[in-house]
Formats: structure tokens, sequence, C-alpha cells
């Protein structure tokens, strides 16, 4: 019984880990910065899937500073997926093993 106590305790703590990771997702601006040329002069949209459709709104010009602010945010955005997509395996795992006799 003391390894499922520990596996217990394993799972409320991977699902609070997934919680967070959840919340900083969330707390991070989704789409990716796209950069068009009209009449000459770079203006920058942010496209993000919304249902099947792929939407751009307006940003307009951007300093290099506020262009590496955004590509941070999507590198953020990504290692926080990939770490939650480990996390609910390591989820699926404990609750299978908790179901075993």
């Amino acid at each position: 019984m003391f390894i499922k106590d520990m596996l217990r305790e394993e799972l409320q703590n991977s699902l609070q880990i997934k919680a967070d990771y959840q919340q900083a997702i969330d707390g991070i601006p989704r789409g990716s910065l796209v950069r068009k040329i009209i009449g000459g002069h770079p203006y920058f949209y942010l496209a993000y899937r919304e249902q099947a459709k792929v939407k751009f709104d307006y940003v307009g010009k951007l300093s290099e500073e506020e262009i590496h602010k955004y590509q941070e945010s999507k590198e953020k955005r990504a290692k926080y997926r990939k770490h939650l997509s480990e996390v609910n395996k390591q989820i699926k795992y404990i609750e299978k093993v908790l179901r075993a006799k």
C-alpha cells in the first residue's frame, strides 16, 4: 500500500504541474508573428488559428526589441507545450498503474 500512496501523491503533484503549465501557456499571447511587405514597407501581423480558420491581427510596425519579445514568447509557448505533453503522458501512466490489480 505504501507504493500506491506514493503514486497517488505523485499523481496529485503531476496534476498540479499540469495546471501550472496550462496557466503559463494561457498567459502567453497566442499566435506567430508574420511579416508582410506592403508598398515596400514591412508590417507585422499576429497569425493564429481560430477553429478551422487562420486569423491575422494587425500589430503594426515593430522595433527589433518587440519582434524579439514575440519570438521569445513563441519559444516559451513551445517549451511549455512540450512539458505539458510529457506531464500528460506521466499522468496517464500513473493512472494506469493505480488501476492495475
